[in-house]
């Protein structure tokens, strides 16, 4: 029952909150956010690590802000991939 729960937070996260996006392989996708997004990205972020232990999620400030680094073994890169998608169609249906 969670999951759904947190698939329609993420949504709502990324539409949010998440300026761009930058995948620098296919085990990586970087999510650059918005200055006040730590928080909640750090609370999804526990949420899925226990819940998806595969994903990790690693937080670093730049000189453009916050980003947030999402990395999954090989084996997961579909997994990703769908993440990323779901990033990407959030950030389009906001232009």
């Amino acid at each position: 029952m969670e999951q759904p729960i947190r698939v329609a937070e993420f949504d709502r996260f990324f539409a949010e909150s998440v300026r761009r996006m930058a995948r620098p392989t296919p085990t990586q996708l970087d999510l650059h956010l918005a200055a006040d997004a730590e928080a909640a990205a750090r609370d999804l972020a526990a949420r899925e690590s226990n819940c998806c232990s595969f994903f990790t999620f690693d937080f670093d400030t730049t000189g453009t802000g916050l980003v947030v680094r999402v990395g999954v073994p090989a084996a997961y890169v579909e997994v990703l991939d769908a993440f990323a998608a779901r990033v990407e169609a959030s950030i389009r249906a906001r232009r």
